[in-house]
């Protein structure tokens, strides 16, 4: 029996994860986030041992490394989420004096512009959230040093690191591959067009962690192998 079968706790959560990835996540995240903060701390002028380290950076290399193809994971909303929230966490601080008040306006204010800026980055509530708390003592200078900073080594470690681990970073989804004709003896199999996944997301409400062309390509592969299963009840059939 798999040991995954016996401790259910230890199954992957997300769709096609193996141990494979999961070894090479845990890799990527102490190479990348270790690089982080020695490169960093030398760039700041400071002796290598002072980490040079918000910890926001913690939750973004799990989706750089563990989640490489997720849109929240992609280098524009590692480096722009972060940032942007930092900023505006450091604005509601000389703004409302409030602690709770101010940490509900800065998380709050720092998802509305990802949103806008398309830059969503779950790590960015916690960006905001630490330069609130860093205050008027940071300064405006904190979301580009060391936030920003930290972000664009994390994403330059990701880069290099995902040469070694096969993986796509950034992630450019590849294209679905044309559907072969049916033949006039199998039965007729409905098939989709990207208006129908974008159209379908949108009546359901939801918002799911994978890019529309990922979904199609997915759902595309899986209507060939529906498709050639189909057929193989088909000729027995016959």
């Amino acid at each position: 029996m798999p040991f995954t079968a016996r401790f259910k706790p230890f199954e992957p959560i997300l769709a096609g994860a193996t141990l494979r990835d999961r070894l090479f996540a845990c890799a990527g995240a102490l190479i990348g986030i270790a690089l982080t903060g020695f490169l960093c701390g030398l760039a700041a002028g400071k002796a290598p041992h002072l980490l040079l380290l918000v910890p926001p950076m913690g939750a973004s290399a799990v989706l750089v490394f563990a989640v490489p193809s997720s849109p929240m994971a992609q280098p524009w909303p590692v480096i722009g989420g972060n940032t942007i929230s930092a900023l505006a966490g450091i604005a509601v601080s000389h703004i409302i004096s409030e602690p709770a008040l101010a940490a509900g306006v800065a998380v709050g204010l720092a998802i509305g512009a990802m949103s806008v800026l398309r830059c969503l980055h779950p790590p960015g509530g916690a960006a905001a959230l630490v330069a609130l708390f860093a205050g008027s003592s940071a300064g405006y200078l904190f979301p580009l040093m060391p936030v920003a900073l930290n972000a664009t080594v994390l994403v330059a470690c990701g880069l290099a690191y995902h040469r070694f681990s096969r993986h796509s970073y950034p992630h450019v989804a590849k294209p679905a591959e044309p559907k072969q004709p049916e033949p006039s003896t199998a039965p007729v199999v409905p098939s989709f067009q990207r208006e129908d996944v974008a159209a379908t997301l949108e009546e359901m409400g939801e918002a799911f962690d994978i890019s529309v062309e990922d979904l199609e390509r997915l759902l595309s592969e899986i209507e060939k192998r529906a498709l050639a299963r189909t057929r193989r009840d088909f000729s027995y059939i016959d």
